[in-house]
């Protein structure tokens, strides 16, 4: 027998899913924001020659590029709060995973563009008696920006749909508004089919935007 679509009782959450739509932005941005500032602190300290610094920063890095995203959030709602003896409530959680793990991709994105930059560029800035700071701020990071730049957009875009997996531990993003609104309707096609489309309208612009950077950086060359 086929399938009646009907996405009446949809339209009738829609501010539901507005709001969850809007819990998934803000998280996104506060997210690629914290995981910015931990990545280039945690770039910027990869490039450093002590070991007392490098190991521990590579050991963070690695334990949060080889275990699943989800595995981390349910482990730093539950297990962690175990450990500390203090319960995080799951915002915090979630924050704290989605920026601890976008931040070791962007270190990893800080860390090589700015090593891709010539070593001659460093030896020419120290010769005009530039200190290491200012040969970083003035002369390394203006040139290693711009070929992270894409990168960066791609990384931010895949955080936005990362955002989807804190919905397992309740928080009301747009997916767990609409596991919520399932549970009301009854109708699971129609509602993942809108919020699949929300999705689509969220990420689609931001990657015709990393697409459009690229081909200008490329003209540029």
């Amino acid at each position: 027998m086929a399938y009646h679509w009907d996405f009446t009782p949809v339209l009738r959450y829609a501010p539901l899913l507005w709001r969850g739509a809007l819990v998934t932005l803000a998280f996104t941005a506060a997210s690629v924001a914290l995981g910015l500032l931990i990545g280039l602190l945690i770039g910027l300290g990869r490039l450093t020659k002590s070991r007392l610094l490098n190991i521990p920063l590579i050991a963070l890095t690695e334990a949060f590029r080889c275990t699943p995203l989800l595995v981390q959030i349910v482990w730093f709602y539950y297990a962690l709060p175990v450990l500390l003896h203090v319960q995080i409530p799951a915002d915090v959680a979630a924050l704290a995973v989605l920026s601890l793990y976008t931040g070791v991709f962007y270190a990893e994105i800080f860390r090589g563009g700015i090593v891709s930059i010539e070593r001659g560029q460093w030896d020419a800035a120290r010769a005009l008696g530039l200190s290491r700071w200012q040969v970083m701020r003035l002369v390394i990071l203006p040139q290693a920006i711009r070929r992270m730049v894409p990168p960066f957009v791609n990384q931010s875009v895949t955080q936005l749909k990362n955002t989807s997996l804190v919905s397992v531990i309740a928080v009301p993003d747009l997916l767990y508004q609409g596991t919520t609104i399932t549970e009301t309707t009854y109708r699971p096609l129609e509602v993942y089919t809108v919020v699949a489309l929300i999705y689509f309208a969220l990420l689609f612009p931001s990657t015709l935007l990393a697409q459009w950077y690229e081909r200008r950086m490329a003209r540029g060359r």
